[in-house]
């Protein structure tokens, strides 16, 4: 940390109004320069709500008076037992407008707590709990105490913002004895696992305490995958040693080995939290963990698979911050993104995604449904499962032991006026058949399908046993899409492409282009990508594609009438990518099919 922000910097300023709450009435300002609502405007507010009597606020108000000046009166009522500290934490919350804090939710970033000295926090009753951007979060007891927002801003650049929360203090004294007493870094857990008694360290899992560091080990785990953007989480045990992987990006990333005796703990721990039979361990188990991790709702879709040399355990991570995008910030081209606005302008009919797994389907169709989302329309889902909760929208888990499967689900939701319905997938014959006919009815549809590309989907759809009569005049669109991982803007390179890049590229041999490689830094943990973007090709399916579907036209004769009517297909767009400097040709290449192309430097 540089100079300027250590306890030994200049006194802070903090600007007027800059993150404080605004008071409930007239204030008044104590000798410790913390500016609160004056008595009466609290004691009224809790004599209103029926929590004490005039009584009791005038013992307390006295007290106040001759003994404790610079006390919030809250405090002293909460200290004399008239009422609890969740009380007067939402009474706070409340009336100032200030969010609530709860640790018992909240999974916390150690690096940043320990940013301010323990004898800092402890003193001021404050701990920093969340970074955004220029945002210093800071869960505290007093949230008028101007002193303690001035002596935590010297720890941070002056230009961050402190925004104070309210927290009781019971909890604050919790997470500073949590954060501070206990070994918090992986590698300083592990050590002390590694002095700990396995047997002891397993029959202990199921304790919540942070005494046990197997706790605070799949705490740091969580916070740590999803500070690098993981998607996934693996632990994967081995014969004689646990293998952690994260997939960033798309791509398997090799974190660390552990002993394979720590398993079993780390195991248990796991499936505690995630609702799972911790005496299960020959049969396939699924679950869920719901937590607020660096400031966000964060939910992780758990599931375990027996092998040979224990229970492999994999943790999907669905936030839904990063998730629920802007359709304009998918990624698509300019060209994809009107084409598909203008499908969805379409009253009735059905658009399919196309896709592998992990290729960002469910993405797309989720900013899609937030899109065309507004209180006049109904919009229903089936999904297997439920992985982001949309306002408004009523979502309905596959639960197929219990009869209700995509098709039955289909036909219920038919009975409660949907005007927009998404299947999460078409699998079958029954279920295509009740999508395509919910399309013919008057719905607007979205679904996923596993094809290679866009124009698949049709051949696909008659394969599954749909008449090809049937499609025609159903479908709107058929939308493919791939993610390409994305150069790191902090060290990617330019060069000129060489003669052979030029004729994959379609470009001019003599006026080579210039284009960007990948090369490796600190911000993309040297390798070269960070992020991922969007490759796709979006169909439109207009009256003379209809007729072509109904007349079962062959394939190429569908992509002629495609490409004479401006469709672009995804090879095309990767190389428009490439060209505009966001990936680079290898990862096209690894991602969409560019065999034609490669054909030509042969």
């Amino acid at each position: 940390m540089n100079d300027s922000v250590k306890e030994n910097a200049p006194e802070a300023v903090v600007p007027e109004n800059q993150g404080q709450p605004q008071p409930m009435a007239d204030s008044t300002q104590d000798d410790s320069g913390s500016k609160r609502p004056t008595t009466m405007v609290i004691g009224e507010r809790l004599i209103s709500e029926g929590l004490i009597s005039k009584d009791q606020l005038e013992i307390a108000t006295k007290v106040q008076r001759e003994n404790r000046p610079n006390e919030m009166i809250g405090t002293i009522l909460v200290e004399m037992g008239f009422i609890t500290e969740g009380t007067l934490s939402e009474i706070l919350a409340e009336s100032t407008g200030v969010e609530q804090f709860n640790p018992k939710t909240s999974v916390l970033d150690s690096t940043l707590i320990k940013q301010v000295p323990k004898e800092i926090a402890l003193r001021f009753k404050a701990v920093p709990v969340l970074l955004e951007d220029d945002k210093v979060h800071i869960a505290m007891a007093d949230i008028y105490n101007v002193l303690a927002i001035d002596r935590i801003q010297r720890y941070f650049p002056k230009n961050y913002k402190m925004v104070p929360l309210h927290c009781t203090e019971a909890d604050l004294t919790e997470i500073i004895d949590n954060y501070y007493q206990y070994e918090l870094s992986i590698d300083g857990i592990i050590r002390e696992i590694e002095g700990s008694e396995v047997d002891v360290l397993a029959k202990i899992a199921e304790q919540q305490s942070y005494t046990n560091p197997t706790v605070r080990l799949i705490d740091a785990l969580l916070v740590d995958a999803i500070r690098v953007g993981a998607s996934d989480i693996h632990f994967e045990p081995e014969n004689n040693f646990l293998r952690l992987r994260y997939r960033v990006d798309g791509k398997l990333r090799h974190v660390r080995s552990f002993h394979k005796s720590y398993w079993t703990a780390i195991a248990v721990r796991i499936k505690i939290i995630s609702g799972m039979n911790i005496a299960e361990s020959r049969k396939p188990q699924d679950g869920r963990i719901t937590s607020n991790v660096l400031g966000r709702q964060v939910d992780f879709r758990v599931a375990t698979q027996p092998t040979i040399h224990g229970e492999n355990i994999v943790l999907r991570i669905l936030d839904k911050k990063k998730a629920l995008l802007p359709m304009e910030k998918l990624g698509y081209s300019e060209h994809n993104v009107k084409t598909l606005q203008l499908a969805l302008k379409r009253p009735e009919g059905i658009i399919i995604v196309t896709g592998p797994t992990g290729s960002g389907k469910t993405t797309t169709l989720y900013s899609i449904l937030n899109y065309i989302n507004t209180p006049d329309v109904n919009i229903m889902t089936i999904e297997d499962p439920v992985e982001y909760q949309l306002s408004m929208i009523r979502q309905t888990n596959i639960r197929e032991g219990a009869g209700m499967t995509f098709a039955a689900g289909i036909k219920s939701i038919l009975r409660q006026d949907p005007d927009i319905i998404f299947v999460g997938e078409v699998r079958d014959e029954e279920t295509s058949e009740m999508a395509l006919r919910a399309a013919m009815t008057g719905h607007r549809v979205f679904t996923t399908l596993h094809t290679n590309d866009a124009l698949g989907a049709i051949p696909r759809l008659v394969d599954i046993g749909i008449k090809p009569k049937m499609l025609s005049g159903a479908v709107i669109a058929c939308i493919a899409q791939r993610l390409a991982r994305r150069l790191c803007s902090h060290c990617k390179k330019q060069r000129p492409a060489t003669l052979e890049e030029c004729k994959i590229l379609g470009v001019d041999e003599k006026n080579p282009p210039e284009i960007y490689e990948h090369a490796g830094c600190e911000h993309c943990s040297f390798t070269g990508y960070k992020g991922r973007v969007a490759l796709s090709e979006v169909i439109l399916v207009d009256k003379e594609l209809d007729e072509m579907i109904a007349e079962e036209a062959t394939r190429g004769e569908m992509m002629r009438h495609l490409i004479s009517h401006g469709f672009v297909p995804m090879p095309q767009d990767g190389i428009y990518r490439v060209l505009q400097g966001m990936t680079d040709l290898p990862e096209v290449i690894s991602t969409v099919d560019m065999t034609e192309r490669l054909q030509l430097t042969g």
